[in-house]
């Protein structure tokens, strides 16, 4: 399948999040209560819901985007822009301008590490509630499967093996390819955005994991890596 994909017809991405609020003593007592519902299912002994609210930001409900960053090749160019920020309606906004400009035909596609249990999903959820039409790629809604033009490298790991779960980190790391986790990793981009006020650290961050996934991808179809004088940030 993927050597009848052309390289150039895929947005290859990356999401960073946070949960809303840094300090769950600012939620309001209805998302307190909400949050307790949510949390019951994975806190462990004596914790309670408060103690693991930095975790909120890989729900949707509870979460927030401060960065997508978008890579595509062209030219044997690899061209990555970044959308980021505190108002994530400007970040969403600006990547759909992207997406239907130049990757909304039926012959593209979207690639991510996880992206279909993770980065798809989230996007989408976090458009509808800020008001945002979902574009036509990211919109699977009444598709066929053979229809949805979503790649995920952890996905083309599994071989048909759902149980199984390897990490990006674990994946370059085999494959020889550069770690995007030589500074900061997801645990720490809630602290390194609220605590730190560096957003531009977590960008750098985002577009490393954007770089990552593919060479990942290259790597499955046995083709060389980009270099990296080949690896453009465009504003």
């Amino acid at each position: 399948m993927l050597n009848k994909i052309n390289n150039n017809q895929i947005l290859f991405i990356d999401i960073e999040t946070v949960p809303q609020s840094y300090s769950f003593e600012s939620l309001s007592d209805k998302i307190k209560i909400l949050w307790g519902k949510k949390a019951k299912y994975f806190i462990k002994d004596e914790e309670k819901p408060e103690d693991v609210w930095q975790r909120a930001g890989i729900f949707a409900e509870f979460g927030k985007i401060i960065c997508i960053s978008a890579g595509f090749m062209t030219n044997n160019k690899f061209r990555i822009k970044s959308f980021y920020g505190d108002d994530e309606k400007v970040i969403l906004t600006e990547f759909k301008k992207l997406v239907e400009k130049s990757f909304n035909s039926n012959n593209k596609y979207l690639c991510a590490h996880n992206g279909k249990e993770f980065d798809y999903p989230y996007i989408a959820r976090r458009m509808l509630i800020n008001n945002i039409s979902i574009p036509k790629i990211l919109n699977i809604a009444g598709k066929k499967p053979w229809e949805v033009r979503h790649l995920d490298t952890l996905e083309l790991w599994k071989f048909g093996d759902y149980k199984h779960y390897t990490s990006l980190e674990l994946l370059t790391e085999i494959f020889n390819i550069p770690t995007p986790k030589d500074d900061i990793d997801g645990s720490m981009v809630s602290e390194v955005y609220y605590q730190q006020n560096d957003i531009e650290r977590i960008v750098k961050y985002c577009e490393k994991d954007v770089v990552a996934v593919a060479q990942l991808y290259l790597r499955y179809k046995n083709q060389e890596l980009l270099s990296s004088e080949n690896i453009i940030s465009v504003s």
